[in-house]
Formats: structure tokens, sequence, C-alpha cells
């Protein structure tokens, strides 16, 4: 059986002090008492809820620890939401957020383009990426079995590959989404 993994930490995208706007029991709009947050953790880009402890204050891009362990600032994880049960605001936020972990995680994305295989005969990882077709494809994958690339400038520099961390952003975003049929870098919600 796979032990089943968590994020440890997780950047903010939008804090709700008075909580989230429901339907109550009694079918008027109301209130989750407390304040709320929503976040998207860094390990497997996971669109998660949490309670926020009395008194502490977040904004977004500040990183907590969302892990089994005592937390600071979260309370309790309510659990996973859809990208469809975010806010305007962190909506709006996300890309930034995940462009800022993209990077944080360099090394780890770089290994994608190091060992990225065929998912299926006639589709390889690589095109999945937003903006990367045939030709792109090619060249990566000529360029690593030369040498491995260390970087994102030493992909981009051998590659001509446009922006590395905004085409793995993009495919975030549509995986987030729900538009694709394969994950490269998310969990299914």
């Amino acid at each position: 059986m796979m032990e089943k993994r968590y994020e440890e930490y997780a950047y903010i995208l939008d804090f709700l002090l008075h909580g989230r706007p429901g339907i109550h029991v009694s079918g008027r709009a109301g209130y989750r008492a407390g304040a709320l947050v929503q976040l998207v953790g860094e390990g497997f880009f996971t669109l998660l809820e949490a309670l926020v402890k009395e008194g502490v204050t977040l904004k977004p891009y500040d990183r907590v620890f969302v892990g089994k362990e005592a937390r600071e600032e979260i309370t309790y994880i309510i659990g996973r939401i859809g990208y469809d049960e975010l806010t305007a605001a962190a909506r709006n936020e996300l890309p930034t957020v995940i462009s800022k972990i993209v990077l944080n995680r360099e090394k780890w994305f770089v290994q994608f383009f190091n060992t990225a295989r065929a998912v299926t005969p006639r589709m390889h990882a690589l095109e999945l990426v937003p903006g990367i077709g045939k030709k792109y494809m090619w060249q990566v994958i000529n360029e690593r079995e030369r040498k491995p690339f260390e970087s994102f400038y030493d992909l981009q520099k051998r590659t001509e590959l446009p922006n590395p961390v905004k085409l793995i952003t993009k495919r975030v975003l549509e995986e987030l989404e729900g538009d694709s049929k394969y994950r490269l870098f998310t969990r299914a919600q």
C-alpha cells in the first residue's frame, strides 16, 4: 500500500478574516466561523482551505507550515478544494504563487526536463508543457543526452526554449483548472 503523502508547506492565496459565505442550515446565507485561508501546497500544488489560529493575520504569499505536527498559524486543515471554489482574489494570486514555487523548486523541475519520458507512443511528457511542441521537445532531448541541464538558465540557453518558469506555471494552472487528461505536476483533487 502506498503511503499517503501530505503537503508540508503552503502559500497563502487569500485571507478571509470572517470566513467564507455559505448557506446556513436555516437556508439563509451565513459565514463559516473564524478566519479562513485558501492556500496552495508547495509540494503537489494542492489547493487547500484552512482555519487560522485566533489573532493571527496572514497575507498572500506568506509561507506557512501545514504538515501533521504542531502548526504555528493554522489551527485546522478543512480540506482540499477545487479551482472553482477559490475566491476571485485567490485565483488572481495563484499564477504568481505558482511561479514562486517553481523558482524555489528549480532543481526539481530541471530534473523533470532531464528525465521526462513518453506518455503514450505518440506523445512525450515534454509536449504536455504549453509552448513545447516537437521542435523544442527534440532540442531538449538531444541536449540532455549530451549533458543534463543544471538550471533553468542552462535549459533556456541550450534549447532556446521560452521562459521555462512561465511554461511550467501555465501547465500547473491547466492541471488545477481541470483542463488536463494527464497530470505532470499536480495531484488529482
